[in-house]
Parts: C-alpha cells; sequence; structure tokens
C-alpha cells in the first residue's frame, strides 16, 4: 500500500473508486505520453513511490508533458530512489478527505470518521480538521465503507489512513482513492478529540492481539477539532525552512483533551536547534470545540499565545488563514493557500490580535452564556468531556 501505482491497482480490483488514470508498470515516455492525451488535459504525473509533494506535477496541454515527466522522474529517483509514475486527470476545485481506518488480527475492521487536510501548500498539510465541513452522513459512511474495503483488501492491521481526492461540482461531491498511508499520523490528535479515544492505546491492544475495543455502531462524533503545523519556516519566502535556536519558546497553556480543550504535541525545548536535517514541524496544536466556530476562535485564542523567538516560523501566516474568508466559511479545496495570497503573506502583524478580537469574543462568550451541561461533550469511550475556555479575559486586554 505504500506504493502509489501498486495499491490503484489492488484497489481497482476492490470496487474502490479510482481517479480517471494510467497506474500501469510500463514507463516507456512515449506510452506515457499517450495514457496522458487518452486521459485529457490536465493530468497529474505523480511518482508511485512517493510522498509530500515530491515527485508530483501537473500538466496543462500536451506539447508540457515530455518535459513535466523528466523533471518529474529526476526528483523520483533523486528522492526514493525510484523514477516510476503513475498519470492521473487532474480534479479541479479538489478537497483532499482522509478517512482514519483500524483493523486488528480477528478480521475487524472499523472507520473512525474523517479528516479535511484540504489546506495545503507545496502539497504538504498545513491544517487538518475533523469532522470534515459540509459532509452528509450518506457521503460519510460510503466514504467510510470504501476506506474499510480498501484495508481489508489487503488484510491490513493496525491504524492507518486512506486518502481521498474529492471533486466538487456545484452542490455534489465524488471522491477518488488517492493512496493509503499505513502508519498513525501526524493528524491523528483531532479523531481522538472528536471521537475521545486513544488511539495509541488502540494500537497496542491490537499488537498485543486483542480484539478492536468499539464496533462501528458505537462510535461517535462529538464536537469538531482543528490541528495546525507549526513550522520552522518562512511563508513569505515560498515556505523556506529555517533553521536557528528556540531563544523563546512559548506555548499556550495545554491540558488533555478531557479537562480543557487545547493539546500542544511537541519534541523540543528552549534553547533547542532547529537544524537543517529534520522536518521542519516544531510543534503541532490541537484545539476542539462543540462548533467549528468554537474551534476557530480556540484556535487564534491558541495561536496568538505562542510566541517564538530565534527563527522564522508559520504562527501568524496560520492566523491570517484561519481568519481567512474562504477557511473561516468553509470554502475548501486545496488551492485556498493560492487563493486568499492577497490576505496571507507579507501582511503587518501589529493589531493581528484586535482585528480579530470581537470575533473570538462574541464565539467564546456565547459558549460561556451556555448552560455548563450543553457545553459538556461525552465521548463513547472514557467520558470525556469540553468545558468553556476561560482565557478570552487576557486576551482581550492585550488586544485593548
Amino acid at each position: 500500500m505504500g506504493l502509489k501505482a501498486e495499491s490503484k491497482q489492488l484497489m481497482e480490483k476492490a470496487g474502490v473508486p479510482l481517479v480517471p488514470g494510467y497506474h500501469g508498470a510500463a514507463q516507456d515516455p512515449a506510452l506515457l505520453q499517450r495514457e496522458a492525451d487518452r486521459i485529457g488535459y490536465p493530468v497529474l504525473i505523480k511518482a508511485s513511490a512517493g510522498g509530500g509533494g515530491k515527485g508530483m506535477r501537473a500538466v496543462e496541454k500536451s506539447e508540457d508533458f515530455a518535459a513535466a515527466l523528466a523533471s518529474c522522474q529526476r526528483e523520483a529517483r533523486n528522492s526514493f530512489g525510484d523514477e516510476a509514475v503513475l498519470v492521473e486527470k487532474y480534479v479541479t476545485r479538489p478537497r483532499h478527505i482522509e478517512i482514519r481506518v483500524f483493523g486488528d488480527t480477528q478480521g475487524n475492521y472499523v472507520y473512525l470518521f474523517e479528516r479535511d487536510c484540504s489546506v495545503q501548500r507545496r502539497h504538504q498539510k498545513v491544517l487538518e480538521e475533523a469532522p470534515a465541513p459540509g459532509m452528509t452522513e450518506a457521503m460519510r459512511k460510503r466514504m467510510g465503507e470504501a476506506a474499510v474495503a480498501a484495508a481489508r483488501a489487503v488484510n491490513y492491521v493496525g491504524a492507518g489512513t486512506v486518502e481521498f481526492i474529492v471533486e466538487q461540482r456545484g452542490a455534489e461531491m465524488n471522491f477518488f482513492f488517492m493512496e493509503m498511508n499505513t502508519r498513525l499520523q501526524v493528524e491523528h490528535p483531532v479523531t481522538e478529540a472528536i471521537t475521545g479515544l486513544d488511539l495509541v492505546e488502540w494500537q497496542l491492544r491490537v499488537a498485543a492481539g486483542q480484539p478492536l475495543p468499539l464496533k462501528q455502531d458505537e462510535l461517535r462524533i462529538h464536537g469538531h477539532a482543528i490541528e495546525a503545523r507549526i513550522c520552522a519556516e518562512n511563508p513569505d519566502n515560498n515556505f523556506l525552512p529555517a533553521t536557528g535556536t528556540l531563544h523563546v519558546y512559548r506555548k499556550p497553556q495545554a491540558t488533555a483533551f478531557e479537562r480543557g480543550n487545547v493539546r500542544v504535541d511537541d519534541g523540543v525545548r528552549e534553547g533547542d536547534a532547529i537544524s537543517p536535517y529534520y522536518d521542519s514541524m516544531i510543534a503541532k496544536l490541537i484545539v476542539h470545540g462543540a462548533t467549528r466556530e468554537e474551534a476557530l476562535a480556540r484556535l487564534d485564542e491558541a495561536l496568538a499565545r505562542t510566541h517564538i523567538v530565534g527563527l522564522s516560523t508559520n504562527v501568524q501566516f496560520l492566523r491570517h488563514v484561519v481568519r481567512s474568508r474562504s477557511f473561516a466559511q468553509a470554502d475548501l479545496d486545496t488551492a485556498l493557500i493560492q487563493r486568499e495570497a492577497a490576505v496571507l503573506f507579507h501582511q503587518d502583524p501589529v493589531g493581528l490580535e484586535l482585528a480579530a478580537a470581537a470575533a473570538v469574543a462574541k464565539t467564546l462568550q456565547d459558549e460561556h452564556a451556555r448552560p455548563a451541561a450543553t457545553r459538556s461533550v461525552r465521548a463513547t469511550a472514557g467520558a470525556r468531556t469540553a468545558p468553556a475556555c476561560a482565557a478570552w479575559n487576557s486576551l482581550s486586554a492585550r488586544s485593548r
């Protein structure tokens, strides 16, 4: 399942929807050109062994295909030691929606709902949220069952994620298998937040030969969660990775989800050095709320309380994304950052908190006004709750 072309051949046999394309083993450039012409432009060339956006090129017309193919193969060979590619129809206005699946050694499978990972830069995820905005119960069931079929087709055991590209045509959404990530994944905390489950515990139980703790009809969605990837990079310089020392590293107060609504996963401390030899991600900031609006307000507040000095980061950029019209209104697709470029890049951070104060205040104060019983979010397993956030006053005071 780690190879895009081979996994798609398996998925085709399992009846999982695929984007029209060529996934064969033959790699003659003339054959690939003919296949691209047959599919119809625009097409997407993707390294079969690739990931993270490497070895991927979009091609708008036939005469550009040969040069794009050579570039893609060269990058794939250097990055993965394998220059094999596949060619697919390029989906317009695509959303990236993935399904968390779990299998055990007894042949049981469940899907733990979806995550929307459409906000991306250089084909790499920036924000992830669950559940996906606009997702209907019928489509959730279809996608979940397709993801389980994918896992079952390879007798998968453990935590995995089946990723789909979703084509938006007006109010209609069609989904197609993209790839399977055979691991827990960076964004697993948003699934934990909305289900109240500890997925690492599930991994250990399955590895010990135990059955899955819950059946599909016992799983529920509670509230909304969003994860922001805080990275050492310069968004205003094409997200160029940054290096340096974390002279100041202050993060928002975080608690486990059963006692609060903010979680920080990191592996660094103040004084640590960020080198060029590893991934640029410094931390994951995860928030949970009863609604998407509450989660957005909490994320903006938590980002405002994140202070890093010593190197460039994307913290302010993330705040701009969260407050952009497209993201706030859930007008999502993988081109959101390009579409909102005018308000996302080269912005003066002065006055940022004041600009956001009114929206954040209203959302969080509305939450405070609700009876305590209605603010409680109880999960099926673990009886986790999400009490109201009480940090607004300090943010408001700073903004004034």
